[in-house]
């Protein structure tokens, strides 16, 4: 065991005490506290320890890690239906999405990783699987689930090459913690072999990222909006997603140049009263017509801009459009572009991308372009609607990329259901 571990067993405990004196004058730490305080109680009324069934803990830091935890989940209950699913959230974001998941036996906070709560909870949940999606290690709680014998899951894993698990101190740490995992699935070969070489793994296989397999999977469920489809059904229809105030800079004035050519549907990052009150104002100072989806009307036609004010449509959106734009390219990253990709339509974004691997890779494959301003937009747009076949020539690749990158769900489902049937036998 890392002298690093008998460290942080000494400081954790304090550092957690010493949290909790200060959380009645610190909102974060009040409601971090708060939400872990029935944490065991709850996790026992709902684990319930003498049930036999198989039982699998999926641990996520947040939503979006979580995002690529769903198509496993789907897969190993769509082979065993009996098998118990518990899903820990270190966020807020995750827990509040999704603490009411149907395919979970509970939903909870990770408990503060120290000896006596990673006792406790491993008693409780009696995994036979824990699986780790993509980071955020808790070295009690693995290394107890480990004792108790629970095969120890690294999913998603990414391993960069500046990664300051490298760094001296933190590398000893770490060695430790990736030596409890019986298996990792990488990313990428390179994060395979980064495994390999710097911590010398050799239980380590590529296999993909899931998010592929869940964008897919979401591509499937487009219920909420099929009342929209009759309205978009013989226009172009541009699906601007995730977008913020510097996106919309640039959308307004390149709608209106091709009035009549074009419709938009927004969907914007923010979807606050105030949020969607500015993005009304600037439409109208655009001379713009507008509806909110909240308040479809009957009358609705697709040369009003559509405002979609609530969360949780924009992935199925993307199904109406002939052309995707993808917001957060001009502020610090651009957003989720797969999610537009698995429809097989041209996708656009500004140009701070260079931390979205998928955002590089559809733009150096030719199933996504890069704008830098205005005036590039507009062109980019121009071309897309008096080209057709430019248009689904470059929709083709962007579909490519995504389907040639599936699988990676079923490659770690069908380990977690090696373990559970070997239970059995």
């Amino acid at each position: 065991m890392a002298p690093q571990l008998f460290l942080y067993n000494t400081i954790v405990p304090f550092l957690a005490g010493s949290l909790k004196l200060f959380s009645g004058v610190l909102p974060k730490l009040r409601a971090f506290f708060r939400v872990r305080k029935n944490l065991f109680a709850e996790l026992e009324a709902a684990a319930n320890p003498t049930d036999s069934n198989p039982r699998v803990w999926i641990h996520a830091a947040s939503a979006g890690e979580f995002e690529q935890a769903r198509p496993i989940i789907a897969e190993v209950k769509r082979a065993r239906p009996d098998a118990l699913i518990f899903i820990s959230f270190q966020s807020d974001s995750g827990y509040t999405v999704y603490k009411n998941y149907p395919d979970a036996k509970a939903v909870f906070y990770h408990p503060v990783d120290t000896k006596k709560n990673a006792e406790r909870t491993v008693a409780l949940i009696k995994p036979d699987v824990l699986v780790v999606m993509r980071y955020d290690f808790w070295p009690n709680h693995l290394h107890v689930a480990k004792r108790h014998g629970a095969t120890l899951i690294l999913a998603a894993a990414v391993l960069q090459e500046h990664s300051n698990y490298f760094k001296p101190f933190i590398r000893q740490f770490y060695h430790y913690v990736f030596s409890l995992f019986d298996t990792i699935y990488t990313v990428s070969d390179e994060d395979r072999t980064r495994f390999e070489e710097r911590f010398g793994k050799e239980n380590v296989f590529t296999a993909g990222d899931p998010r592929f397999d869940q964008v897919l999977l979401r591509s499937h469920n487009t219920n909420r909006i099929s009342h929209l489809k009759k309205h978009y059904s013989e226009t172009t229809l541009l699906v601007a997603g995730s977008t913020w105030e510097k996106d919309e800079n640039l959308l307004l004035p390149a709608y209106v140049s091709l009035a009549g050519h074009l419709s938009m549907i927004i969907a914007p990052h923010d979807v606050s009263q105030n949020n969607i009150f500015r993005l009304e104002s600037d439409l109208d100072s655009a001379g713009l017509s507008f509806a909110r989806f909240s308040s479809f009307p009957d009358n609705f036609s697709a040369d009003r801009i559509l405002i979609i004010d609530s969360i949780g449509l924009l992935a199925e959106l993307y199904v109406l459009a002939k052309i995707a734009y993808v917001g957060g390219g001009f502020g610090i990253n651009v957003h989720n572009t797969l999610e537009p990709a698995v429809y097989g339509i041209p996708v656009l974004f500004g140009p701070k991308h260079h931390n979205s691997p998928e955002a590089e890779a559809l733009v150096e494959t030719g199933g996504a372009t890069e704008v830098h301003n205005a005036t590039s937009l507009l062109d980019t747009l121009q071309k897309l609607v008096d080209n057709p076949l430019k248009r689904t020539e470059q929709g083709a690749i962007a579909g490519s990329y995504v389907q040639n990158r599936l699988g990676a769900s079923k490659t770690v489902a069908q380990k977690i259901l090696d373990t559970l049937n070997s239970l059995t036998k």
